[in-house]
């Protein structure tokens, strides 16, 4: 009989479920949005009762003791509690006019909305699990913990990392207090160095949300990720840039909104904001803008958390530190050398997190050394699901592959084949790393809008990531460091630009990931199968969807998506699927 620790995300917006043994081993960490195939899966519990039952079964088997660890205090802060007595955190509530408008880039509708949903899920927190627990282990102990929000962003990205000794940033939307936060973690423990605290506190989470709004994009459908590709478009809108700087300034270790004229100052952002005539050009304006005046605000916090603490390794969470763009600029921009950044940096992570901080509370006399996380810890679609497909199947090619998979993939994709490629685990996080991924030739630079039109529908100014091999990286990217999450946009090396021209951005670069045997050894050798034939150690990797949706999660949502789309081929397991005629 064992100790499980099973962390909850109840962030109403990408929630999640992770699983730690009592040796502190990752079992299971994976995002509520797979499971229900419903992007970010809003206002959705993380212990889904459904699929509650088959994951004890699995991962818990005959729990001694199941410690129920949360991502959000559930002692709420002063104004959330007052509003919430007052009425306003309801639907009728959202209507009332006359409050005193808060200090922050959104409205206030927008962010009582937000505490509404959070308090809901947050006192909703753990319900089913103990259910299911009560029912088919009605003698296990179960013990609640609930940690401060920022704390577990900390800990899935310092626990995580491959260092004995950090620092890290947290900057994210908002916490229990504000919205970022700094530790210094040494001897696997977290120690607070500054937290931001206080309504008059900026968030550039909020920020980069208005910024999304602004280019006519929707944050609450997580499309933040469309103002970084479109920003590479764009040129410098010098009147915003200094309509921002009038907004929001560092100070420290925060980031503060200048009492003078702030509301006249945060109207104005709206002259800016996407109209249905505005041309595309802009709007690149705009995000180009946005983009650059958030990595000059980041930069000049992490070089003060740099020099306060004398320590060049830093690990980043929260949700900015999906900021690819400008992750890729860490190294060159402040005094960090090393940077870490978790493959769930954003609020699906924190259950990890909660899980990692339950477990330390008493960790073993025996402490593992630091290694770096893999973030294959999700779902398997398993092969009884292509057996049970064959048996039923009257018009796909199905052919059992064993031992030449990776060769007869990799010859496929030489030749311009479009693949979608499941494997062994999912990914814990926002990015396909190989195993839940479509795959492509990246030569071609015509390839790029053949997905985007075909297979992805989405907008054409949208990039693809390289996958590289890691011996090869430094010769196709300068400055280049291990980015083994997609976490980081380096530039391509202008002599390889053309090499790979379908994962090269308009501006020269590609959000990397680098891609090592140990890490993923069948993704490895498929990269280098391809390398073999074509003397190109790259695939252009990009996550097996469509837009809108999260990554597939059974052998349904793969068919799905294959049979609905331009894909050529479905590779699952050792089973290569082919359209007919």
């Amino acid at each position: 009989m064992s100790t499980y620790h099973i962390g909850l995300s109840v962030t109403y917006h990408d929630s999640a479920l992770a699983i730690v043994s009592e040796a502190g081993e990752v079992l299971f960490a994976e995002a509520t949005e797979r499971f229900l195939q419903n992007k970010r899966a809003l206002n959705c519990e993380p212990d889904q009762l459904f699929r509650i039952p088959e994951l004890l079964a699995q991962y818990c088997p005959n729990p001694k003791k199941i410690v129920i660890a949360s991502n959000w205090r559930k002692k709420r802060p002063i104004y959330e509690n007052i509003v919430k007595n007052l009425g306003i955190l309801s639907a009728p509530g959202l209507l009332k006019t006359g409050i005193r408008k808060l200090r922050s880039p959104l409205t206030n509708y927008q962010l009582h909305h937000m505490m509404a949903c959070q308090r809901s899920c947050i006192e909703r927190a753990g319900l089913n699990l103990v259910r299911i627990t009560q029912e088919y282990h009605p003698h296990c102990e179960i013990e609640f913990k609930d940690y401060d929000h920022h704390l577990t962003h900390a800990a899935i990205a310092c626990y995580g990392s491959p260092f004995e000794e950090a620092v890290c940033a947290v900057i994210d939307s908002y916490g229990e207090h504000g919205a970022m936060a700094f530790y210094r973690y040494r001897n696997r423990k977290l120690e607070p160095i500054h937290e931001a605290k206080g309504l008059s506190k900026a968030s550039l989470g909020l920020y980069y949300m208005k910024i999304t709004e602004l280019c006519g994009f929707d944050w609450l459908k997580g499309e933040e990720w469309k103002v970084m590709g479109l920003a590479s478009y764009g040129k410098l809108n010098q009147q915003l840039y200094d309509l921002l700087s009038s907004i929001i300034v560092v100070n420290g270790f925060d980031c503060i909104h200048p009492a003078e004229n702030l509301f006249r100052q945060l109207a104005k952002l709206d002259e800016f904001k996407q109209r249905p005539d505005t041309p595309l050009e802009e709007l690149a304006d705009v995000a180009y803008t946005g983009q650059l005046f958030f990595a000059d605000l980041v930069t000049k916090l992490l070089n003060h958390l740099n020099e306060f603490t004398q320590c060049d390794k830093l690990t980043l969470a929260g949700g900015c530190a999906l900021n690819s763009s400008f992750n890729g600029q860490i190294s060159q921009r402040t005094g960090f050398k090393q940077v870490y950044i978790p493959p769930a940096p954003a609020d699906d992570g924190c259950a990890l997190g909660a899980a990692w901080l339950a477990y330390h509370e008493n960790p073993p006399h025996q402490q593992k050394p630091p290694k770096l996380q893999t973030p294959y810890t999700g779902s398997i679609i398993k092969d009884h699901a292509i057996e049970r497909l064959i048996c039923f199947n009257r018009s796909l090619n199905i052919q059992h592959l064993p031992g030449s998979i990776s060769s007869e993939t990799a010859r496929l994709l030489a030749d311009g084949k479009l693949v979608g490629w499941v494997q062994g685990r999912a990914e814990y996080g926002p990015r396909a790393l190989g195993n839940r991924s479509i795959l492509a030739d990246p030569r071609d630079a015509l390839m790029q809008d053949l997905i985007n039109e075909k297979v992805k529908f989405r907008e054409m100014f949208r990039p693809f990531a390289p996958s590289i091999l890691h011996e090869h990286a430094d010769e196709y990217f300068e400055h280049y460091h291990e980015s083994p999450y997609m976490d980081k946009t380096l530039s391509i090396r202008q002599t390889m630009r053309s090499k790979i021209a379908a994962v090269c951005h308009v501006d020269g670069t590609g959000r990397l990931q680098t891609v090592k045997r140990e890490w993923n050894p069948l993704f490895y050798e498929l990269i280098e199968q391809f390398y073999r034939l074509t003397q190109v150690p790259v695939l252009l990797n990009t996550s097996f969807n469509i837009m809108g949706k999260p990554l597939v999660h059974s052998l349904e949502d793969a068919l799905a998506v294959f049979m609905t789309t331009g894909l050529d081929i479905l590779v699952v397991n050792d089973y290569l699927i082919s359209k007919p005629g």
